[in-house]
Parts: structure tokens; sequence; C-alpha cells
């Protein structure tokens, strides 16, 4: 199993296997046939304050990667559960972000890699 992030507005792809949107709020102008996500994780996605300050520039990359990763902590159970079941496909984050290096998704793949899960 590899983990990828994608934009959700680049095309399917082979390589993709399970499509997970992480993104609290729907892609603007995205139809769900267009998006072909197999699950949607919005609870998993940072809090609409965390979204907003980081949007807003009040804080900086490195403290919406530290605040969101104490979030994820909430979701660490249900999150082993998707890579254990998950564990013989490739698993793609989707996220609606411009910004392709810095945005939730990043966080939650380095997340996801970190976690064990028994076998």
């Amino acid at each position: 199993m590899q983990i990828f992030t994608k934009r959700a507005y680049k095309p399917v792809s082979n390589q993709d296997g399970y499509r997970i949107l992480v993104d609290r709020l729907w892609p603007r102008g995205l139809s769900k046939e267009r998006i072909k996500i197999d699950e949607w994780l919005k609870d998993v996605a940072p809090s609409e304050e965390l979204r907003k300050s980081f949007h807003l520039e009040e804080i900086s990359w490195e403290e919406f990667e530290r605040e969101y990763l104490i979030e994820l902590e909430k979701h660490k159970d249900r999150l082993k559960s998707l890579i254990k079941f998950h564990q013989k496909e490739n698993i793609t984050l989707l996220f609606s972000s411009k910004d392709e290096e810095k945005n939730n998704a990043t966080v939650l793949k380095k997340y996801l890699e970190t976690l064990e899960y028994d076998n």
C-alpha cells in the first residue's frame, strides 16, 4: 500500500486506489460523478477554526501542522482501522487547496504513515 495526496480537481488515475476526500467542505464546482470518491472524511479534516486561521494567515504553516496533528489524535483508532482495512491497495487523499505542498492532506498522509496497526 502507498498513500498519495492529490488535488480533487485532477483526473482519476488507476494508481489512486481508494479515494478519500479529506476536506471539511465539498470542492467548489465538482460533481460527485467527476470526483469519484470512495469515502468523505470531513470529520477528520482540520476544525473550522484551525482551517480559517491558516487560510487567513493568522498562524504559520508550522503552527497549523502542529495543531492539526493534535486534532488527528482524536481520530487515531478510526484512522488505524482505515489503514488496516485498505492495506492491500493504494489510498489517495483528495484535497481542494491550490497549494499542493502545504495542505491538510499532506499532514494527514504523514500522520497515517506513522500509525502502527495490528495485522
